[in-house]
């Protein structure tokens, strides 16, 4: 056995102003996983993460639920925690950035960095709200696109030409809080002198095992690029951590929501430490021979390989042993959609399915590369019913009924096929590695071969033929071979699937399932009676999941104070109408179709440019391209719904909806008469 590891592990924080969703547990899923799989090869292992609580958005979305940032961040705390547990993610701490162990570390960091040079201030220009009476951040600002003059463009890139820039130099900016025109203003900012850890950084990223090589290729650029030195201040009024020693004579300053968040990985373990034994700065000390792995999405590289580790070099800390990213979700091959009912929160998946069938499928799709994956709800099904119950599970239910029937749950006293069992025990040593490299889609594939040949022995075997022809000593020997590769078995999905595993150590009727005890075999040893330890998924079960992530856009978060709109069956009837003002609100016109055509890199999309009377012609983005060729709409005179808001897309803006029917999924454009006037209203 190896010589017990001290390991932190953190995931990033998730933040506090919004529920949790099967997007965010791809990441705590993994880490929960490595983190169990670490502790089950008995290393010394501590995993914490807390609520990243601070910012812009949290304060304004207190202020829309009428509520303090205070009580905001509780509550959603709550429901994250909740949700967590849910899903069986076994953190040693969850803690908050809004926290006095965070705001010690934050300010002591920033002291430090500040005594050895590494601060400095300067002017910034900034967009500024005279109604919301704040500085607007690029996601609070739109406008005109400098450059190719796209309209409702963010404060920092556009989405049609892909330029980036500066939100000051926006064309007709507004206010995405008040839609007021911003005027600029000037403002004094702290800033991080990052481009001073250029050379520590190139050497730390090139470190063995520090980074994937997709994230160190992408660093590489960024380096090459030259490094830019980081604002790390916001202006008052901010949700944070006021700077320390600012000049009176100015107005106060709080820490950037990112500079403060990465240091709550530090204030979330201190926490821990005041609570426990453990020593904090047998972790955090320069010369620590701890480790210590962030487990990150691959959106928040930047942060997490070159400022934060800067930061604690700067400020005399150890910095993590790796950094380990993961990519997107999908589902159904798409990005997860709340029309198509595939953004699904960790709630509204809670209340239909079991945690550990999500749990087995991540798994079976991760590995420790930064890609992307995809929860392909047919998939999803086949392999949760074909693997863990149609095989796992299987090897239990197909032995356990004999020993009890016969034996009265009492196993052989020995194995009968001890080269087979062999094999199953050395399969351990490439499972336990391929957990610790993260490749838990290789762990799944060997843990279903071992599966395949112990099902394949039982086939063979036949015990139920040996049961019925009276030879009761034969099928206590087969169905004790069977039990203890399902033994093993178990002990290698632990980590993966920590309920099921309970309840066969359970039916077992054993101790451990730490890794090394798979080299103990159960002989002359009696078992509990077998229950059934998962189902098989129920389709209409994964439909009612769907239907309820539908039906959640008719409802408010429970940290929102506006008013639910829930329906039940007996409001059913009633939600089928709706008022002549409602109805009213709607404007239809004629529209001719100047030209439609394919989008490039969107096979369901086709890109309509309308006449539809005004001074200019209008864009629009339609989900039909399945149905139609483009030939086949170009002239057409079609319905355009005009008074919907402009929808910003990835492949530009859309400006209005094409109305078609829908049967059976089919859907077919409404076209009129040539004779039908452009602009005309229908009414």
């Amino acid at each position: 056995m190896t010589t017990s590891r001290k390991i932190l592990v953190t995931s990033a924080l998730p933040y506090a102003n919004g529920p949790i969703h099967l997007g965010h547990l791809v990441e705590y899923i993994q880490t929960d996983i490595w983190v169990r799989a670490m502790k089950a090869m008995r290393h010394n292992v501590t995993y914490v993460c807390a609520d990243d609580a601070h910012g812009t958005a949290i304060m304004l979305k207190a202020q829309d639920n009428g509520i303090t940032p205070e009580e905001q961040i509780a509550t959603v705390k709550a429901s994250h925690e909740k949700d967590f547990a849910g899903f069986l993610i076994d953190f040693d701490n969850y803690h908050s950035t809004h926290s006095s162990e965070n705001q010690y570390f934050s300010q002591k960091i920033y002291t430090t960095l500040k005594q050895n040079g590494y601060i400095f201030t300067k002017d910034v220009e900034q967009l500024f709200d005279t109604e919301k009476g704040l500085f607007l951040a690029d996601r609070f600002v739109k406008g005109t696109c400098p450059e190719c003059d796209a309209p409702n463009q963010y404060g920092d890139n556009c989405e049609v030409c892909s330029s980036t820039y500066n939100a000051t130099e926006l064309k007709n900016p507004y206010s995405t809080l008040s839609n007021s025109s911003p005027i600029i203003r000037s403002s004094k900012h702290y800033f991080f002198n990052l481009p001073q850890f250029d050379e520590f950084l190139r050497t730390w990223t090139k470190s063995q095992g520090r980074l994937q090589s997709s994230i160190y290729n992408k660093l590489s650029e960024w380096f090459d690029a030259g490094l830019a030195p980081w604002d790390i201040s916001r202006d008052a009024p901010y949700f944070g951590f006021k700077i320390p020693d600012t000049p009176a004579d100015e107005p106060d300053k709080y820490f950037y929501v990112w500079l403060d968040a990465p240091v709550g990985y530090m204030a979330s373990f201190k926490n821990l430490c005041d609570r426990t034994d453990m020593d904090f700065d047998e972790y955090f000390n320069k010369d620590s021979q701890t480790e210590l792995y962030h487990f990150i999405g691959k959106d928040i590289v930047y942060f997490h390989s070159l400022f934060w580790p800067a930061m604690l070099e700067g400020a005399g800390y150890r910095t993590p042993t790796a950094v380990n990213a993961h990519g997107f979700l999908t589902v159904n091959g798409e990005k997860m959609s709340k029309s198509r009912g595939t953004f699904i929160k960790a709630e509204t998946y809670l209340t239909h399915l079991d945690p550990e069938y999500l749990r087995y499928y991540f798994a079976s799709k991760l590995s420790a590369n930064v890609e992307d994956i995809n929860l392909d709800l047919e998939d999803f099904m086949q392999k949760v019913n074909s693997d863990l119950v149609g095989k796992v599970v299987n090897i239990a239910s197909r032995s356990a009924g004999f020993i009890h029937k016969n034996h009265d749950g009492k196993l052989s006293d020995e194995l009968t096929e001890p080269k087979l069992i062999d094999e199953i025990i050395c399969a351990g040593d490439e499972i336990a590695a391929a957990y610790e490299a993260r490749e838990f889609a290789k762990v799944t594939r060997l843990i279903m071969a071992c599966a395949d040949k112990a099902n394949e022995y039982i086939d063979t075997q036949k015990p139920w033929a040996l049961n019925k022809a009276g030879k009761f000593d034969e099928v206590q020997k087969v169905c004790t071979v069977s039990l203890n590769i399902f033994h093993k078995l178990i002990i290698y999905l632990t980590p993966i699937l920590p309920k099921l595993s309970e309840q066969a150590r359970e039916f077992l009727n054993i101790d451990s399932l730490e890794f090394d005890t798979r080299h103990r075999h159960l002989l002359s040893h009696h078992i509990n009676p077998f229950i059934p330890l998962m189902q098989r998924i129920d389709k209409d079960k994964v439909n009612a999941m769907i239907h309820d992530s539908k039906e959640n856009l008719t409802q408010t978060s429970g940290t929102d104070n506006t008013k639910k709109t829930v329906l039940d069956d007996t409001d059913t009837a009633k939600s089928a109408y709706i008022g002549i003002d409602e109805f009213a609100k709607v404007t239809m016109k004629v529209a001719h179709v100047v030209k439609c055509q394919s989008v490039e890199g969107a096979d369901k999309l086709l890109q309509f440019t309308l006449d539809v009377g005004e001074e200019h012609t209008r864009n629009v983005f339609s989900g039909i391209a399945k149905f139609y060729q483009p030939e086949e709409l170009t002239d057409k005179k079609v319905i355009c719904v005009t008074n919907l808001a402009p929808r910003k897309m990835k492949f530009g803006i859309s400006e209005g909806m094409i109305l078609s029917a829908e049967k059976q999924g089919v859907l077919t454009v409404i076209t009129l008469p040539d004779t039908m006037p452009i602009g005309a209203v229908l009414a």
